[in-house]
């Protein structure tokens, strides 16, 4: 941080996580999809959220191609997508941040 501001090079990934109402909630569901794969009902039952709310911020993360899944309808599993992987070191210092704010 310097002068009170972020100076990050990821827009994207700020944007989502900073300058969004929910981005606390998606940095929940991020981390936990780091520890392993996890479905919608799951996720929502782990986080005491509702399934609805997971659902939303998951569509959230697959338009931006942060997350993947298995490809089954139904209890599919969701899973850190190659793009987000690659930019994990630098998800951690910014979800750092985020809990220092939030």
């Amino acid at each position: 941080m310097e002068d009170g501001t972020y100076n990050f090079k990821n827009k994207e990934l700020n944007n989502l996580l900073l300058n969004r109402k929910g981005g606390k909630t998606t940095s929940r569901i991020i981390d936990l999809l780091f520890e392993q794969p996890y479905n919608l009902n799951q996720m929502s039952k782990i986080l005491g959220l509702d399934y609805n709310t997971i659902n939303h911020h998951i569509c959230k993360l697959e338009k931006l191609e942060y997350v993947e899944n298995d490809g089954e309808k139904y209890g599919a599993l969701y899973y850190p997508s190659k793009k987000l992987l690659k930019q994990k070191e630098y998800y951690i210092k910014l979800n750092e941040k985020i809990n220092l704010v939030i």
